[in-house]
C-alpha cells in the first residue's frame, strides 16, 4: 500500500480542536498550518500554528466552509495533508475529494464512507443490512395515535437542526413543514424522516478506529446524555451502568457499521439506549468527536496521532485496542447563560485559569485576554478528569471547575459543577431529559455568601482608592466620601441582578474595616486580595477589576459584581415596552408584516437575532401596538440596542409570525 509521510499539516478548522491537533503535530515533528477568518486574526489557534493563511471575511459561509479556499491555502502553505477537525467541512464528501484531487493527504475516512453515512435515511438502510439494531421508521402520512410520540429528524446534518418532537397528531403537518424548512436552511437538504421518540433514552456511543488492513478497534463506550439544544454538555467513558452483554452488543454493532462502509480512521457510532436497555442505531459521525479526550484518557491513546498514522498508510499498532483503565469525564465550558435560555455571551475573556494537576486536562481555544466574538460556537474549553473510579473522576472534575478563575462573559461553569454533584448524575441515572427536568433547580442562585464577597470587594476598592497603584476607583456622582465616616458602596450581582449595599470606614490605622458587621474582622486587605475572619473562620478573597466589573473568587464560589453609582443615571432608563438586544448580533429576520402601527400579541416572536451560531427570538413583552421599529434584516446591533417599542393594549388582533430559521451548530 502507498505510504504518504506527512511533514506539514493544515487544519481546516479553528478554536480548541485546531489547537488540540497542533499539540499532537508538535509532538510528532509535523509543521502546522492554520487558516483563519478576519474575526479570528488574533485567535489562539493562529498564534500557535507555524504558518497561517487568511480566509477573507468573517462569516463561516465565506471562510471555514469554503472548501476551495481551504485547499488553495494548503497548497500555498506547502502542506502535505489536511485534517478537518470537527464541524464545518469535516463530514463533507466533496471537500474530502477536493483535498485528494489536489494531491494532498486527507486525514479522514474514504470519500465513499462519508457519502454513505451523510444521509441518516440511507445510513439506516445500510445498517439494517449489516444487522445493526434500528428503530422502525414511521411514515408520517399514515401515523396514528399509537405511533406517538414521534421524533422528526433532518436526513442530513446534525446538532439538533431539523429536529422536532411531536406528541399530538394535529401538530404533525405543521411540524413536518417547520422541520423541513429548518433542515433546508441549515444543510441545503429539506429531507426529513420520522421515528418513534424514546422517552428517557440514553445517548451512548462507541469510538471506532480502523486501518486499511482490516483491523477495526472498538474503543469502549461513552455516555453523552446530558445535552442542551440536542448538543452535549457532559460526557464520560465508559458509559456507566451498562450490563456486559449490552456493552458487547454495542461494540459488535459499531464494528459491523464500520466494516459495512469500508471505514478507515477515527469515527463514532451513536446509539440511543432505551430505559429497558435496548440499543438503537442513531448515526455514524465520520470524524473526530468533541468528546474524544475521555476515550484517550481511558485507553491511553492519542486518537489524532492514530488518525495521522492511518492516513499515512500505516496499520494500527496492534490487532486489538489497548486495555481500558479507570474512568474519565469531560465538561464543555460555554460562554452562555443557562438561566436565560442558554443565551450565548460575548466580550473580553479577562481570565481563564483552570487548575492543573494529575488526572486533569484542559483543551481550549482561548486564553485570558482573548475576545469572544459573535460569529462562532460559544464553547470556550473542555475540562477533562481521569481517575481510577467514576466517583473520583467526577469529584476531581467538579473541584477543578469550582476552583477555576473565569472572568468576563457569563459561563455555564456553575451549572457544570452542580450537574456533576446532582444526585441523579452521581447515581448514573442519566438520560437526554436531564436538563428538561432539573434546569430550574440547577440555575437557582446557590447558598453562597455574595454579601460578604461584596464587602471584600468594597474593602479592596477602598485600599485601591487610598493610593495603591491600579485602575481608578469607582466614582459616585456628586456624593463625597469622608474617610473618617462610614462609607457605603452598592453592587449588583451578575447575572441575577441582586443588589448589595455594604458599609465600611477607614480608621487612623489606614486599613478599612467593616461598619456595622458584627463577627467580621479584616486580617489583611490589598487591591487584589482580602482576608476576613468570619465568626472565627478565616476566608480569602481574590479580586480582579475591569472598569465597573469586579470579580471575586473564594473557596467554593465565584462572584461577579457591577459597581453601581449612588444615584441612578436617568439616561439608563428606557420607555416601557422597549425591546433591547440581549447580545451583540445580526438581525436576520422580522415577523411577517412587522411595521410601526401593527398589532402584536404578548409572547409573539417579532425579531430574530443571530449570534454565535444560534438564532434568538425577541418576543413582544405585551399585547399592543408596535410604535417604533429600529431593526432591519442585516443590521449589526450591540447589546442593549433599542430594537423596537410596543405600546401595551390587550384588545388587539396580532399579525401572524413566521417560524424562525435556525442556523447550523459548529459543534455536534
Amino acid at each position: 500500500m502507498r505510504r504518504d509521510v506527512i511533514h506539514s499539516l493544515l487544519v481546516a478548522n479553528r478554536g480548541e480542536i485546531a489547537c488540540r491537533i497542533f499539540r499532537t503535530c508538535r509532538d510528532l515533528g509535523i509543521t502546522t498550518v492554520a487558516v483563519y477568518s478576519d474575526a479570528d486574526a488574533d485567535a489562539l489557534h493562529v498564534r500557535e500554528a507555524d504558518l497561517a493563511v487568511r480566509l477573507p471575511g468573517s462569516a463561516p459561509a465565506d471562510t471555514y466552509l469554503r472548501g476551495d479556499l481551504v485547499v488553495a491555502a494548503a497548497l500555498a502553505a506547502g502542506a502535505d495533508a489536511v485534517h478537518p477537525g470537527y464541524g464545518f467541512l469535516s463530514e463533507n464528501a466533496a471537500f474530502a475529494a477536493a483535498v485528494q484531487d489536489a494531491g494532498l493527504t486527507w486525514v479522514g475516512p474514504p470519500v465513499k464512507a462519508i457519502e454513505l453515512m451523510a444521509s441518516k435515511t440511507r445510513a439506516k438502510e445500510l445498517m439494517a443490512g449489516a444487522g445493526v439494531p434500528l428503530l422502525a421508521p414511521v411514515d408520517p402520512a399514515t401515523a396514528g395515535p399509537d405511533d406517538l410520540p414521534l421524533l422528526l429528524k433532518a436526513a442530513s446534518g446534525g446538532g439538533g437542526r431539523g429536529m422536532r418532537i411531536v406528541r399530538e397528531l394535529a401538530s404533525l403537518p405543521g411540524e413536518l413543514l417547520a422541520a423541513a424548512a429548518e433542515a433546508a436552511s441549515a444543510f441545503g437538504d429539506g429531507e426529513v424522516f420520522a421515528e418513534p421518540y424514546v422517552e428517557r433514552g440514553r445517548h451512548v456511543e462507541v469510538q471506532v478506529m480502523a486501518d486499511a488492513y482490516d483491523t477495526v478497534w472498538a474503543l469502549g463506550t461513552r455516555d453523552c446524555s446530558l445535552q442542551r439544544r440536542h448538543q452535549k454538555v457532559i460526557e464520560e467513558a465508559p458509559a456507566p451502568g451498562l450490563e456486559d452483554a449490552l456493552r458487547t452488543r454495542l461494540h459488535d454493532a459499531a464494528v459491523a457499521a464500520a466494516r459495512a462502509v469500508g471505514y478507515r480512521g477515527a469515527g463514532t457510532v451513536e446509539f440511543l439506549v432505551s430505559a429497558e436497555g435496548r440499543p438503537y442505531f442513531l448515526e455514524m459521525n465520520t470524524r473526530l468527536q468533541v468528546e474524544h479526550p475521555v476515550t484517550e484518557a481511558v485507553f491511553g491513546v492519542d486518537l489524532v496521532a492514530l488518525q495521522l498514522r492511518v492516513a499515512e498508510g500505516e496499520p494500527l499498532p496492534a490487532p486489538v485496542p489497548p486495555p481500558a483503565s479507570g474512568h474519565a469525564v469531560e465538561a464543555r465550558l460555554y460562554a452562555e447563560d443557562p438561566a436565560r435560555d442558554w443565551q450565548p455571551q460575548t466580550g473580553a475573556l479577562l481570565t481563564l485559569e483552570v487548575p492543573d494537576g494529575p488526572g486533569l486536562r484542559l483543551d481550549t481555544g482561548y486564553v485570558g485576554g482573548d475576545t469572544i466574538g459573535v460569529h462562532y460556537d460559544p464553547m470556550l474549553a473542555k475540562v477533562i478528569a481521569h481517575a481510577p473510579t467514576r466517583t473520583e473522576a467526577v469529584r476531581l472534575l467538579a473541584g477543578a471547575l469550582e476552583r477555576a478563575r473565569i472572568h468576563g462573559p457569563v459561563t455555564n461553569r456553575a451549572l457544570l459543577v452542580r450537574s456533576l454533584r446532582h444526585p441523579d448524575f452521581a447515581a448514573a441515572r442519566l438520560d437526554t431529559g436531564f436538563y428538561d427536568r432539573h434546569l430550574a433547580d440547577l440555575t437557582t442562585p446557590g447558598a453562597g455568601d455574595p454579601a460578604t464577597a461584596a464587602l471584600a470587594a468594597a474593602l479592596a476598592e477602598a485600599v485601591r482608592a487610598a493610593g495603591t497603584p491600579g485602575p481608578a476607583p469607582t466614582r459616585f456622582g456628586a456624593w463625597r466620601n469622608v474617610p473618617s465616616q462610614p462609607q457605603a458602596k452598592r453592587y449588583r450581582s451578575e447575572p441575577d441582578g441582586t443588589e448589595h449595599e455594604v458599609a465600611y470606614r477607614t480608621p487612623r490605622t489606614g486599613t478599612p474595616e467593616p461598619y456595622d458587621a458584627p463577627g467580621v474582622r479584616v486580617l489583611a486587605a490589598t487591591p487584589d486580595r482580602v482576608t476576613l475572619e468570619l465568626d472565627g473562620l478565616t476566608r480569602h478573597f481574590i479580586l480582579r477589576r475591569d472598569r465597573d466589573r469586579l470579580y471575586v473568587d473564594t473557596a467554593g464560589a465565584s462572584y461577579t459584581f457591577t459597581a453601581l453609582p449612588r444615584f441612578t443615571d436617568p439616561a439608563t432608563q428606557t420607555d416601557p415596552g422597549s425591546l433591547l438586544a440581549p447580545m451583540p448580533g445580526t438581525v436576520v429576520r422580522l415577523a411577517e408584516g412587522l411595521a410601526p402601527g401593527v398589532a402584536v400579541e404578548a409572547g409573539q416572536p417579532l425579531i430574530w437575532l443571530e449570534a454565535m451560531k444560534m438564532e434568538h427570538r425577541i418576543l413582544a413583552p405585551a399585547s399592543g401596538t408596535l410604535t417604533a421599529l429600529h431593526a432591519a434584516p442585516g443590521h449589526q446591533v450591540e447589546v442593549g440596542a433599542l430594537l423596537a417599542v410596543v405600546q401595551e393594549d390587550p384588545d388587539v388582533t396580532p399579525v401572524t409570525a413566521s417560524a424562525p430559521v435556525p442556523v447550523p451548530e459548529e459543534n455536534a
